[in-house]
């Protein structure tokens, strides 16, 4: 295989290449670090780059030489690390100047089983400053730029992973989400991208479980990467007050295990406007589903408003103990100040009745279709108010269909759904009942194969180079990714 296909296979794809030895981990590895280095200083995806990651698979090499008959499922492949969680001896910024830029000597729950798993970590992934914003655009760095249009955002808080993803710098990338982080990149950079259910991962930062609104999970370009990903992250949390039964398999096992479904759709929210666009995608799915033979209706969500949910995100933000603050940026400082004039019963209280409106309303259906994100990728700087707290609503209404998913603790998937006029990315969102990440693969896998997507942006495959003003020329894509 030319090396210059390398970069578009998936990672089972590369996995199953070292095994039979067709490849070596230090020619993959050292292949996608070739390409990191090249493209990063245009999108600024990642933070930091592990060039000791050859190193690693050197070693992963001569292990497969011992043993290749018993090797982890992903030994040799390239991953990043979303520079919100801890690697081992790398430095976490947290892309905030109000947190000390530690390295410690040890990997956090979510790095531990990747490492297991046999991947090859080669960097940290770029991130807004705490995971606050739904745009990556912290001043530690550089912002984060969309792989489809470089003068738009690569969404966030995970942008530097959606970015990393949908250039081929990498066939998967680890995620986070507290209210959209994994789903709106991946909607941005038309990738896959999946929320799992509250108490599937382990809970890295031991928050309070019932009301935790934070987990980590897999952005991939495919289905099958996403679910074997999750496989690999996923943990039985026993002594948890929150914890998600093992499936009965492997995720990856459930491809083609789909019965009828009760699918509902909707494509307006109550906090804010949807592009006619993005509108017409979730139309066409819907359409799609129902072709597949399961039961589809229009439905609407429950009427709330955005000073309801704000004071959760300011809590679970700008409720952190540093002792920073002053060095953090406007919108993230305003959130803290506004926690401290919050009462954590009063918050409590009001996550209750949020949970008590929306949850009986999601649980009529096995499925919900929605928008991802009401609009496709906003320009870079769109939410540099002179106001924070405009900045801040202003950016929270790309959350519109995402923030109740992680209030109500509900598994959901991006994926990919076309183009928007403009030629960017549309996401459509699939929200799955409690534990019910096995459905949602199901019919993700089965809506990928039936309405293909982009395996990465136009010109970063092999649809040729950039134009001069950094942009990329955008090829005609697959037939049925047209409005």
């Amino acid at each position: 295989m030319p090396p210059a296909a390398l970069h578009m296979l998936s990672a089972l794809e590369q996995a199953s290449l070292v095994r039979a030895g067709a490849i070596s981990c230090v020619e993959l590895v050292g292949h996608h670090l070739e390409r990191i280095h090249a493209l990063n200083p245009g999108l600024s995806a990642f933070v930091t780059v592990f060039d000791g990651a050859l190193a690693t698979a050197r070693k992963k090499d001569r292990l497969r030489r011992r043993c290749r008959d018993d090797l982890p499922p992903f030994h040799g492949v390239p991953i990043g690390i979303k520079d919100l969680n801890i690697v081992r001896f790398a430095t976490t910024r947290y892309g905030s100047r109000a947190v000390p830029h530690l390295a410690l000597p040890f990997d956090d729950a979510t790095v531990q089983p990747l490492r297991r798993a046999g991947f090859v970590i080669v960097g940290k992934l770029s991130t807004s400053e705490l995971g606050a914003m739904p745009v990556t655009e912290p001043d530690t760095h550089p912002p984060t730029r969309n792989p489809w249009d470089s003068q738009r955002s690569a969404g966030g808080s995970s942008g530097g992973s959606g970015a990393a993803l949908a250039s081929a710098m990498l066939p998967v990338a680890q995620g986070s989400d507290g209210g959209g982080s994994i789903r709106i990149p991946s909607s941005f950079c038309g990738v896959y991208g999946l929320k799992p259910s509250r108490g599937r991962l382990p809970n890295q930062f031991r928050l309070p479980d019932r009301r935790i609104l934070y987990t980590s999970g897999p952005m991939s370009r495919t289905v099958s990467d996403a679910a074997a990903l999750l496989d690999v992250m996923a943990g039985i949390n026993t002594g948890r007050t929150h914890w998600a039964p093992p499936p009965g398999r492997p995720f990856a096992e459930r491809r083609g295990l789909l019965t009828r479904l009760r699918v509902k759709v909707v494509t307006s929210s109550p906090l804010a406007t949807t592009d006619p666009d993005v509108i017409a995608a979730v139309r066409r799915t819907a359409r799609l589903i129902e072709r597949m033979g399961h039961v589809v209706e229009e439905a609407e969500l429950p009427a709330c408003s955005m000073e309801e949910f704000v004071p959760l995100w300011q809590r679970l933000i700008g409720g952190m103990p540093l002792v920073g603050w002053h060095k953090a940026q406007p919108i993230t400082r305003w959130l803290h100040q506004q926690a401290k004039r919050l009462r954590g019963a009063d918050v409590d209280a009001l996550y209750d009745r949020l949970v008590d409106r929306f949850a009986p309303v999601l649980a009529t259906a096995d499925i919900w279709l929605t928008p991802t994100v009401p609009t496709t990728a906003p320009a870079l700087g769109s939410f540099a108010h002179s106001d924070p707290g405009e900045a801040f609503a202003a950016a929270a209404t790309l959350a519109a269909f995402t923030g109740l998913v992680n209030l109500t603790g509900l598994p959901a998937a991006n994926l990919p759904a076309g183009l928007s006029a403009s030629g960017l990315p549309i996401g459509i969102q699939l929200i799955g009942g409690m534990f019910g990440e096995e459905d949602l693969l199901a019919l993700s896998w089965d809506l990928e194969e039936a309405q293909p997507w982009r395996l990465v942006a136009p010109g970063f495959g092999a649809d040729g180079p950039p134009r001069p003003d950094g942009r990329r020329t955008l090829a005609r894509p697959p037939a049925g990714l047209l409005p």
